[in-house]
């Protein structure tokens, strides 16, 4: 637990930031909040009875300022493509761990790619993606290889009972598709491909009592960065209920509304990570509520680890790699229950065989975000 240490929150205000640093303060950890809107920042140090220090992405003095004195930095400021990099630059300089939510393909491909070298030879952590996308799957897939040292391909799908996006997610959705153009983005035969073409619509057959839905096949998320980072796999896949992935482009669709007092939507999930060897799978399954929410238990448990040396990797690693995932999925009950199934061969009916049988049907299909 906390102890006192001291940890900074970048972009504390935000829909995110607000239930990491409530998570935060519940594992006893003091805190700094910041962030570039200062009027924001104080409202919320105010109400929390917490020390605020205004810093900003383009200002790396006031970055260094806010991390000073600090045990390490949590990024919850998006679009991440705009802060990633100098927070990185500040954790590196400050000699402190770093870690972020990013959800944004791009951004953390980015990280991956621009600090690995750096952050290795400096003894630094870094841990991007902590959070529902990129986190969670890739823990999932991780668990759910077991003792594999490889396998043909790992498929995540995720079962959202809706999705209500946060302002934040709407414009960091918005950066993504002008970055990319009219490409989609597919990881196959160990490499990246640009796509034209429509994603397929399928149907998935998620554990009871969800059951079989239709979902947006190479809905490709943050996981299909995660994942292949450290795990021998040449072909990873996302899948999103369609009625998810409709509502989260949909201009109609509101904003998430608390539903208990935590400040949770009503949003319910069920994540099913399947990795494939031959005929042989195995599969990992994880359910919980609003998944802006439950990133908060899922980057400070990554902090507890970090902060206490249980970790397995120094430079940039993802949460698989970092971390023991079994253990660590565990110690996220109740947030999220856990389910692990060791094995089925071809013969077992599994989502990937059901997924088969419905013949790859088409459909319309949305325009598809980076959240």
């Amino acid at each position: 637990m906390g102890s006192g240490q001291l940890v900074a929150v970048f972009g504390a205000y935000g829909h995110t930031g607000r239930f990491v640093v409530t998570e935060l303060l519940e594992r006893g950890y003091a805190l700094v909040l910041c962030g570039r809107d200062a009027d924001k920042l104080k409202a919320l140090a105010h109400e929390a009875g917490l020390d605020a220090r205004v810093a900003s992405a383009d200002d790396p003095d006031s970055l260094d300022r806010a991390l000073a004195g600090t045990s390490a930095v949590i990024n919850c400021a998006g679009p991440f493509a705009f802060t990633t990099a100098p927070v990185v630059e500040a954790a590196l300089r400050a000699r402190i761990p770093y870690l972020d939510v990013a959800a944004e393909i791009e951004a953390n491909l980015d990280t991956f790619a621009h600090y690995a070298d750096r952050a290795r030879e400096a003894g630094a952590l870094i841990v991007p993606a902590m959070a529902f996308f990129g986190g969670l799957g890739d823990l999932l897939a991780t668990a759910a290889m077991g003792d594999w040292t490889e396998a043909d391909s790992a498929h995540v799908a995720y079962g959202l009972s809706h999705w209500h996006p946060t302002a934040g997610t709407r414009l960091s959705g918005a950066l993504s598709r002008e970055r990319r153009g009219d490409h989609r983005l597919r990881y196959t035969g160990g490499q990246w491909e640009h796509r034209t073409d429509a994603p397929p619509v399928l149907e998935w057959s998620f554990p009871e009592p969800m059951g079989p839905r239709q979902v947006i096949g190479e809905f490709t998320m943050a996981d299909v960065v995660t994942i292949p980072s450290h795990l021998p796999i040449p072909d990873v896949t996302t899948y999103m209920t369609a009625e998810a992935a409709r509502d989260v482009v949909s201009p109609d669709t509101p904003a998430p509304a608390a539903a208990d007092e935590s400040g949770r939507s009503d949003q319910t999930f069920l994540i099913d990570a399947v990795v494939r060897s031959g005929d042989t799978e195995r599969r990992a399954v994880a359910r919980g509520q609003d998944i802006y929410a439950v990133t908060a238990p899922l980057v400070v448990e990554a902090l507890d680890r970090v902060l206490s040396g249980r970790t397995h990797a120094v430079g940039v690693a993802s949460a698989g790699q970092m971390f023991d995932a079994p253990d660590f999925l565990r110690a996220l009950f109740p947030h999220i229950t856990l389910e692990l199934h060791p094995q089925a061969d071809g013969g077992i009916h599994s989502s990937l065989s059901g997924l088969r049988r419905s013949g790859l049907s088409r459909g319309p299909l949305p325009a598809i975000p980076s959240p």
